[in-house]
């Protein structure tokens, strides 16, 4: 924030240098004299007639200068104000390219923004014929991670053991978990995409992260502290609790201890491990405490009740260890807080529990997605303001892909559909469907009001368990 300074300029009195200086010059220096009768050598020259006029003006002037200062100081410090408006809960990923479909760049001529009832904009000055070729180039990458598969159903499940003997030196802690956390590179097509790190929770290869580290991604590379690499097989994701497994061909992998979240109080100490802005900075450990237990924190349209921790958590942290006293991992960092409306925030990160790690992950291992999670069917994207501009559409979210297996599919939603509203709600994100959806279950239905060709009606679908979608 800039500082108010009520320093006044060095002229401000119309003083020269030189009569600024006349106590530096010998010849200025005033030999008092013996006063006369009735006069006073303290007592100051007569005044020239028009004086008193002279400095009325330049109060004045000095007090109109100042409130105009004063009125541009309060504009600048408004604007800074607007700026902060925001809330941010940044994902911890150290992401090296943007995904298109989050943040695309489309170069789109100046031209008449006119449309016809088809939807068609050949003359809007687009460069495509269409809205749905638009969208098709809009939502051109996308967030369905296609990292080769493992096999599922080995037995393998994490287990969450009880803390035992003396807590353990902040050194010790180290030594017995750095070894089992790993950074993990992901690429889209050969690039690298993002860095994030991962924890080690068996012996045969099998790894925790976050979901949102690989979103995207079609390969990944698992990295160790001593530089060893070994390319990473996908056993299953979860968008919903942000819990990723992926597997390493391999044995006698170093691997940490979980323990059970359930047992925290806030106070307890955590620490964190971690690659914070990627390999650079890889095996970097942060401490603190847990500083409250069961944060709801909505997150991508999906509410996580999840640990608070001071522990420094920073881009490159996300799927990484946080730890207790006795050395065993109680959670999986996956954000923090970085600012408000109204300030900058520091020491307010996030971690999911335990408990929930285990949940989630022992259902990945043995299917390989989680179970009786409720779905509509649907792969879709907010509306931008540059197609309802191009293409006259309404706000919503457009439709890029209707699953097989979907009752969606079955009641007739297409591609190119402009859901508006669900259960009479407005939608503009897809984050806002998934928060009408929470609370409904498999087989509940939901209305949808949809935009198509310039026509809205309604459809009722009921929604699926999310492990029937292809």
């Amino acid at each position: 924030m800039p500082e108010h300074s009520t320093r006044r300029p060095a002229d401000w009195y119309n003083t020269s240098p030189e009569q600024a200086n006349w106590y530096k010059d010998p010849s200025h220096v005033v030999i008092p004299q013996p006063a006369e009768a009735g006069c006073s050598t303290h007592q100051p020259p007569p005044r020239s007639a028009g004086f008193e006029g002279h400095t009325a003006k330049r109060r004045r002037r000095t007090k109109i200068i100042s409130l105009s200062v004063c009125a541009l100081l309060l504009c600048a410090a408004l604007a800074v104000a607007l700026w902060q408006i925001t809330v941010q809960l940044n994902s911890l990923s150290s992401q090296t390219t943007e995904s298109a479909a989050s943040n695309p760049v489309i170069v789109i001529p100046n031209g008449d923004d006119s449309t016809d009832d088809s939807g068609s904009s050949s003359d809007s000055g687009s460069p495509y014929d269409s809205y749905q070729e638009y969208f098709e180039a809009y939502y051109s990458t996308s967030s369905e991670i296609t990292i080769p598969a493992a096999e599922t159903g080995s037995g393998v499940t994490l287990t969450l053991a009880e803390a035992e003997g003396n807590e353990l030196s902040l050194q010790d802690i180290y030594d017995k978990v750095s070894p089992a956390v790993v950074g993990i590179t992901a690429y889209i097509e050969g690039y690298e995409y993002s860095y994030g790190t991962g924890v080690v929770f068996a012996s045969d290869g099998y790894i925790i992260t976050n979901t949102h580290v690989l979103e995207g991604c079609d390969a990944a590379v698992v990295k160790f502290s001593d530089g060893t690499e070994y390319d990473a097989y996908l056993v299953g994701s979860d968008d919903a609790s942000d819990i990723a497994v992926l597997y390493i061909e391999g044995e006698n992998f170093p691997y940490a201890e979980f323990g059970d979240s359930d047992d925290l109080r806030v106070g307890d100490q955590a620490i964190a491990i971690g690659n914070p802005l990627g390999e650079t900075y890889s095996g970097t450990m942060t401490n603190g405490i847990i500083s409250a237990i069961n944060r709801n924190i909505t997150y991508n349209g999906h509410t996580m009740t999840l640990l608070q921790t001071n522990a420094a958590l920073n881009e490159g942290n996300s799927g990484g260890p946080l730890i207790n006293a006795y050395g065993q991992v109680i959670g999986i960092t996956n954000m923090k807080i970085m600012s408000t409306y109204y300030a900058t925030v520091e020491g307010i990160g996030f971690a999911i529990p335990s408990s929930v790690v285990k949940e989630v992950a022992d259902q990945l291992l043995e299917y390989g997605t989680v179970l009786g999670e409720p779905t509509i069917g649907i792969v879709a994207g907010s509306v931008s303001a540059e197609a309802m501009a191009l293409y006259g559409l309404p706000e919503g979210i457009y439709v890029s892909e209707v699953n097989e297996g979907s009752d969606a599919l079955e009641k007739g939603l297409q591609v190119g559909d402009v859901i508006t509203a669900v259960n009479g709600e407005a939608v503009t994100s897809v984050a806002d469907v998934n928060l009408i959806k929470e609370g409904y279950e498999v087989g509940d239905t939901i209305t949808l009001t949809v935009y198509r060709d310039g026509e809205t009606f309604e459809l009722e679908i009921e929604l699926v368990d999310k492990s029937q979608i292809e």
